[in-house]
């Protein structure tokens, strides 16, 4: 049989084998003395196509190194990068100082401008006169001295000059309609001449919205209240405080129910959209306003110093805007049309009397399609008197071309007409009449 390697086969098979026994040989003989690094690798199995990692340790195994001074040769290397520092700005000149004023006088008598003239008024009561030197003289000089306010004595400490003027009101002719509660403010010359003195031990006020529900009660020393109204969730007292649950007469469950309960009975009653500014008539401790300056309503309450002479003192001390004001002979002090409700809860008013006049206060007083809301006895009870009143009350609204919105439980709500078509459509002879074209309506 022929051999099948030729002589120059196995030449050159020989000459491969040696050169690459030289080349491992070399090359392992050239890496001994360097350092090793681990080399991973894979390889694919001929018989699975997963991929299984093997790890060749490298000779450096189990050696330290220096590593931080490697790290600090490689920086030095690198110069560093220095931020140049900004150049200085010379600070600016300071401004040159504003003119100064110039200096005004007054026009004398023969038309020259002077500046001896005097600015304000003074009390000459007031003001002690001393001359210094010849009063014959012209070198003479006028000084003055203004004498103190004395203190009013303690029981004035609630006086209100135009409501506490005992003398004007003995020369009254009647006081049946209620002009006692009315103004009379002392003439010129009568007036208030001491400083009225704060009540024994007051604080200053509890900030709102805390005062609320509780005042101090020594800023208002009054316990009438409490032994008048505690039963009906008005007011109480605890220890050096006044406490308001938020009820009323007609409300002894709290203020914000019956406000929900209002609402609800004419949906057009949005508290805090539609309806921005009250007034509460007879307003007792302002439980109604204080808790409607919440929903974004401004509530002017109102009440006459009567018997209960603190509740509009009340209603300050908790933050309510209140006045002392009555309905009896005059126009309250506001404007024609400037409220979109008028609330009287219990407020002992008779709306009927002298053919309506205190009613068509409210309607002067209730702008275009606002709103009077009634919480009082005619409207429920079944009484003959209280059933009589409730007709009245019926009348008078129909002639002042009210419309009756709703009647629920205890309130009933009228709404007034937001043009004058029913006015002029009304019978000749007509109760109460149309004002004269004359009268200001917002002359009060």
């Amino acid at each position: 049989m022929k051999n099948p390697l030729s002589n120059t086969d196995l030449f050159k098979l020989s000459a491969l084998l040696f050169v690459s026994f030289t080349f491992f040989y070399l090359g392992k003989r050239w890496s001994d003395g360097n350092q090793r690094i681990l080399f991973f690798s894979s390889y694919t199995s001929s018989r699975t196509s997963q991929q299984n990692g093997y790890v060749s340790l490298s000779p450096n195994l189990n050696k330290s190194f220096d590593i931080s001074s490697l790290i600090s040769q490689n920086q030095s290397l690198a110069s560093p990068y220095i931020v140049p520092s900004p150049a200085p700005v010379d600070p600016l000149p300071p401004p040159p100082p504003p003119p100064p004023p110039e200096r005004f006088g007054i026009v004398n008598e023969d038309g020259t401008m002077s500046d001896d003239f005097e600015i304000g008024e003074y009390d000459p009561d007031l003001v002690e006169t001393e001359w210094n030197g010849d009063r014959n003289g012209t070198e003479a000089t006028k000084s003055f001295k203004i004498t103190r306010y004395e203190m009013c004595p303690g029981s004035m400490r609630e006086y209100i000059p135009c409501l506490d003027n005992v003398e004007a009101i003995k020369q009254l002719k009647s006081t049946d309609k209620g002009e006692r509660f009315e103004r009379h403010c002392p003439l010129n010359g009568t007036g208030l001449n001491c400083l009225v003195p704060a009540p024994k031990g007051y604080k200053t006020p509890i900030p709102w919205p805390r005062s609320r529900n509780e005042v101090w009660y020594n800023n208002v020393p009054h316990s009438r209240l409490v032994e008048d109204k505690g039963g009906q969730n008005w007011i109480s007292k605890e220890k050096d405080k006044f406490k308001f649950p938020g009820g009323g007469t007609q409300f002894i469950h709290g203020a914000d129910q019956y406000l929900d309960q209002i609402a609800k009975m004419v949906p057009d009653i949005t508290w805090g959209h539609h309806i921005r500014v009250v007034m509460d008539a007879g307003c007792g401790v302002a439980s109604f306003g204080a808790y409607l300056l919440p929903r974004n309503v401004i509530t002017m309450s109102i009440a006459p110093k009567d018997v209960h002479e603190n509740q509009i003192q009340f209603a300050l001390e908790r933050g309510a805007p209140a006045m002392v004001a009555a309905f009896a002979t005059r126009r309250l002090p506001y404007p024609s049309q400037a409220f979109d409700l008028i609330h009287c809860s219990r407020c002992r008013i008779n709306w009927t009397r002298d053919d309506g006049i205190l009613l068509l206060e409210v309607n002067r007083m209730l702008r275009a399609g606002g709103y009077f809301a009634w919480a009082a006895q005619p409207v429920y009870k079944h009484e003959e008197a209280q059933e009589e009143h409730w007709k009245e009350m019926l009348d008078l609204t129909t002639r002042l071309c009210w419309e009756l919105v709703k009647k629920e439980g205890y309130i009933a709500i009228w709404k007034k007409p937001t043009n004058n078509s029913c006015y002029l459509n009304r019978e000749a002879g007509t109760i109460p009449p149309l004002c004269d074209p004359d009268d200001n309506p917002d002359n009060v």
